[in-house]
């Protein structure tokens, strides 16, 4: 689960990147080794506590793990990749030019529209995380990406914690008040995670987890 803190094996990563670009029909004469430089360098940036390059390990390891749900495993992964290439916690439209980055990068890599279009969409739903019923991909995204609302005692409270330091800037009443609707709208939700593996593995614990924290901010 994620620490908070920025992962350090980018060897690891950029090897990931090379296999996902091929196994996503990346002609072998196309370097894809500029973009990984150029998402690792995203990942990194100063700002992030939680949205670290930790994060976007941990999201590709859980892909591995309901990568047989998913229609398009390899659009599911690089989407995961670009899902937070922006992230700035004092904007709203980080989705949106994630995926606009997606859709500039991916057909320079020389990956087909239809699967560039698929990436782009799956990094837009993470917006609300609610895929339609049967949108496999989307449900194999969106439950990578919340699983670790699921963590143990510690995980979940370093979780926490660093989307709090992301959102310094903001005053505790505030930020209470934003996170405590945060945590509402997601246990509102009928499912927080669609796959099967997720319902079973992951929606206790999460549940358990959001409403103690929800409890905490509201004491």
């Amino acid at each position: 689960m994620d620490t908070g803190t920025p992962h350090t094996d980018t060897a690891a990563l950029r090897a990931r990147w090379r296999a996902t670009t091929a196994a996503a029909g990346a002609p072998a004469d196309r370097d894809p080794a500029p973009y990984a430089d150029r998402l690792l360098a995203a990942w990194a940036e100063p700002q992030r506590k939680y949205h670290t390059t930790a994060h976007l390990a941990d999201v590709l390891a859980r892909i591995d793990v309901l990568a047989p749900h998913a229609a398009d495993p390899a659009a599911v992964e690089l989407a995961a990749w670009f899902h937070d290439a922006v992230y700035r916690p004092d904007r709203s439209e980080n989705e949106e030019r994630s995926a606009a980055m997606a859709e500039r990068a991916l057909p320079e890599l020389g990956v087909d529209p239809a699967r560039t279009a698929e990436a782009a969409r799956l990094v837009r739903l993470t917006v609300t995380h609610d895929p339609a019923p049967g949108d496999t991909n989307g449900e194999a995204l969106c439950d990578a990406d919340l699983a670790v609302l699921a963590g143990d005692g510690p995980a979940y409270a370093a979780y926490a914690a660093a989307v709090r330091v992301e959102y310094g800037f903001v005053p505790d009443d505030a930020f209470r008040d934003g996170r405590a609707a945060v945590l509402r709208r997601l246990l509102d939700l009928p499912r927080l995670f669609r796959t099967p593996y997720g319902a079973a593995h992951w929606e206790a614990p999460a549940r358990a987890n959001l409403g103690a924290e929800l409890a905490a901010l509201t004491a």
